[in-house]
């Protein structure tokens, strides 16, 4: 799924128009970079945490030569799945109203 994706079922199902939902998503990911970038961690609930963590130097080598190298410290971004998404992909069940934003969008099926 892409970003233009993103934009696309956000325009069917919430009704807006696409630029208003491209502008959605845009900011969505603007405020998340933004917040890692200061490096905080940023929870979303039912799907998972995003966060940063601080790699120290430490020593390497070269694959090709051998050579003994020291790797810089670093910032590393690591995503934890929630265990709400870790189940339903796993037991492949549906997405209820809070993996969508808290309405169930999805009409009723017709008995």
């Amino acid at each position: 799924m892409t970003k233009a994706d993103l934009v696309d079922l956000i325009y069917e199902r919430v009704g807006s128009s696409k630029k208003e939902a491209c502008e959605v998503v845009e900011a969505v990911f603007a405020i998340i970079k933004d917040s890692l970038r200061q490096g905080e961690k940023v929870k979303v609930s039912g799907f998972g945490t995003f966060l940063v963590n601080q790699k120290h130097a430490r020593r390497g080598r070269n694959p090709q030569t051998g050579e003994p190298i020291t790797i810089d410290s670093r910032r590393v971004l690591s995503f934890k799945a929630s265990q709400v998404l870790k189940d339903r992909v796993n037991n492949g069940a549906k997405s209820g109203p809070e993996m969508n934003g808290g309405s169930d969008l999805d009409p009723e099926p017709e008995e």
